[in-house]
């Protein structure tokens, strides 16, 4: 594998030893986190308790299965620790170097016939990752995992951030379900969902004054489904559930088929005092590993797109090179052609296009349906990318003509069969050279270490819904407060951000009038991370707005060293500090209506003197320089739905 991408160094598994009874314990390598597993009526069962406070009450696990019921009637076989030690790096993350310590506690129980079940809990010291692997005792070759009993007891005095699972075929064009929901706001366990299935990941929990719980998974591939949380009881017990029969228009099984012996994907748990551990997690991508190399050196960066503001009468061939100049003035890597341009620009004048942009120093990345018949949507081109052979002659085509990227929309939901399709796109874009985005769409689980040309995916209430709906941008700084804190955490996010249009439609005399400054805009292009970046310019920017707002715009990066959270609180504030190579980037947003005045401890930049973009009344971005004071500590001043951001110009 090059050193350019993920390498993994030798991880470290010692220290092993046997228990010798139930309740079994594991503790955080600073000991401040602890889970017990234990067996309570031939059902096991998990706590974690985190200094000294209880923030997972007694919750079940286990695995009802082709093979026999793992969730009662289980003995407790044996028990063992292991000590983790590895180090990994990371080319299109929040984070470009960890370093992960975990204690490990396998669990092994058994049913009357001998077949085993271990349960894996990695414990390092703000994060919880816990798996299950079953093995047969007369070697069967295969099973069904029907259900997990694996359930999150929430202590009662916790409330919820999370977001509702959609039904299915719902939505535009029969669309859904596709992460696209709004988020609850400090609501009380127990409360129904709003369509009554529950929810999807991550789902973030304050746990009274105690901390925060943020649940979620990782290392969802092509061999099990993806998963969510249930309805809440009343008691706050969110049990695992999988995908409802309706998805995929009712093709594919809701269960997972897996080989034997069978190992499930990660459930996780961050936990902490703060909403530090919270943003800068890396438990998504400590427990898993890179499923094939890349066959090229991907490059990340930032892209113009035309359809967000000026929709679809702007994919023509003229408009994109619009675009493509826009984008060669900023210095951005990527132009995004969306829906349609099959149609409307058509394959020869689209190669003509790729060479203008190449000549330019751009790249161009292409839009695609990702299906044949699960929904309603007819946008082109489609009826490629579900098709192997069609697929793959497809890429060879864009591979010969130099695209480097593929936008792929419209997915269908999360049984086994549809996160097959999308590890085989990603696995089949590698053998040509394209990275892949993906709309419409699941939650990436760990996705960025698993697939190495994977780059970035929407499964949010994501920016197109500023342009079609006045209320989504009534509601945007306060989403951008809650999403630093929820979604974003976990994987890449493709919100696409930076509005500096007035109203957004391309004459401007029409369309969602923006209510927030042009420095908060700015400082969304760091509060939210996505290696590859697309911008909600469009060309008049260029002309509208001063050298200053511009220079940052060209200089920001997409890709990160270093993640901190500085301050916040969900729909209140979000400061975040990003590092590209020695540079820091900070960013502010206020979520309220109301002006309020900040002050941040910044120690990494104490004494040194960088670029402040910060509010003028009127709205507009104003440049100044600040000096650090050797305390770190800064004050900033914010409009109503104001930021900020201070960097190294």
């Amino acid at each position: 594998m090059r050193q350019s991408h993920l390498l993994f160094a030798t991880l470290g598994l010692f220290s092993s030893y046997a228990m010798a009874d139930l309740p079994a314990n594991i503790t955080s390598p600073n000991n401040q986190l602890n889970v017990t597993v234990n067996l309570k009526d031939g059902q096991p069962v998990y706590q974690v308790s985190y200094q000294g406070k209880t923030f997972i009450e007694e919750s079940k696990l286990g695995l009802n299965t082709s093979l026999g019921d793992f969730t009662r009637q289980l003995n407790y076989v044996s028990d063992q620790q292991n000590n983790i030690d590895k180090n990994y790096t990371l080319d299109r993350a929040k984070v470009s170097q960890v370093h992960y310590q975990a204690k490990q506690l396998v669990t092994t129980f058994a049913n009357d016939k001998g077949d085993e079940l271990d349960v894996v809990f990695n414990v390092s010291n703000n994060d919880i990752g816990f798996s299950y692997t079953l093995r047969s005792a007369k070697n069967a070759s295969r099973v069904k995992i029907l259900e997990e009993a694996t359930s999150f007891n929430l202590p009662d005095g916790a409330t919820t951030f999370i977001t509702p699972q959609a039904l299915p075929m719902t939505g535009w064009e029969k669309t859904k379900p596709s992460y696209e929901e709004p988020y609850t706001y400090n609501e009380a366990l127990g409360t129904p969902s709003l369509n009554g299935v529950g929810y999807t990941f991550p789902a973030l929990f304050k746990n009274e004054d105690k901390g925060w719980i943020l649940i979620s998974e990782t290392g969802v591939d092509s061999n099990y489904v993806g998963s969510r949380l249930g309805e809440s009881t009343k008691d706050g017990i969110f049990k695992l559930e999988f995908p409802q029969p309706g998805e995929n228009a009712g093709m594919g099984d809701t269960y997972a088929a897996l080989a034997m012996p069978a190992k499930t994907p990660w459930r996780t748990i961050t936990i902490g005092d703060s909403l530090e551990p919270i943003v800068e997690t890396t438990v998504s991508f400590d427990l898993v590993d890179p499923l094939y190399s890349p066959s090229t050196d991907y490059k990340m960066g930032r892209a113009t797109w035309s359809w967000i503001v000026w929709q679809d009468n702007s994919i023509n061939y003229d408009d994109q090179i619009k675009y493509i100049d826009l984008a060669s003035e900023l210095n951005f890597e990527y132009v995004l052609i969306d829906n349609w341009w099959d149609k409307n620009i058509g394959r020869k004048r689209m190669e003509k296009l790729v060479q203008y942009a190449a000549a330019k120093n751009v790249d161009i990345i292409l839009w695609y349906n990702s299906n044949g018949w699960w929904n309603d949507a007819p946008q082109t081109p489609q009826d490629i990318m579900n098709n192997a052979t069609a697929r793959k002659n497809e890429m060879k085509w864009l591979q010969k003509i130099g695209v480097k990227g593929l936008k792929v929309d419209f997915f269908a939901g999360d049984k086994q069969v549809t996160m097959k399709l999308y590890e085989d796109i990603l696995s089949d874009a590698n053998d040509y050279g394209l990275g892949i985005t993906f709309h419409g769409c699941t939650l990436p689980r760990g996705w960025e270490v698993m697939y190495p040309n994977f780059v970035t995916s929407e499964a949010v209430l994501a920016s197109e819904n500023l342009v079609f709906y006045q209320e989504s941008f009534d509601k945007h700084a306060f989403n951008a407060t809650i999403l630093p804190f929820t979604r974003n955490t976990v994987a890449a996010m493709d919100f696409a951000p930076v509005f500096l249009n007035q109203r957004l439609s391309e004459t401007q005399e029409k369309g969602s009038i923006r209510s927030t400054t042009d420095a908060f805009e700015l400082a969304t292009a760091i509060l939210y991370q996505s290696p590859v970046q697309h911008f909600g310019l469009t060309p008049n920017n260029l002309n509208e707005q001063p050298e200053h707002v511009l220079d940052f715009i060209r200089k920001v990066p997409s890709v990160w060293d270093e993640t901190q959270f500085i301050d916040g609180y969900p729909g209140k504030l979000a400061v975040l500090a990003r590092r590209h190579d020695k540079d820091w980037y900070i960013a502010a947003v206020n979520g309220e209506n109301k002006a309020k005045t900040v002050t941040l401890d910044l120690p990494m930049l104490a004494g040194k003197t960088l670029t402040l973009l910060s509010d003028n009344r009127d709205k507009t971005a104003k440049a100044s320089q600040i000096k650090i004071p050797l305390t770190g500590k800064v004050t900033l001043n914010l409009l109503a739905k104001g930021g900020a951001v201070i960097y190294h110009k």
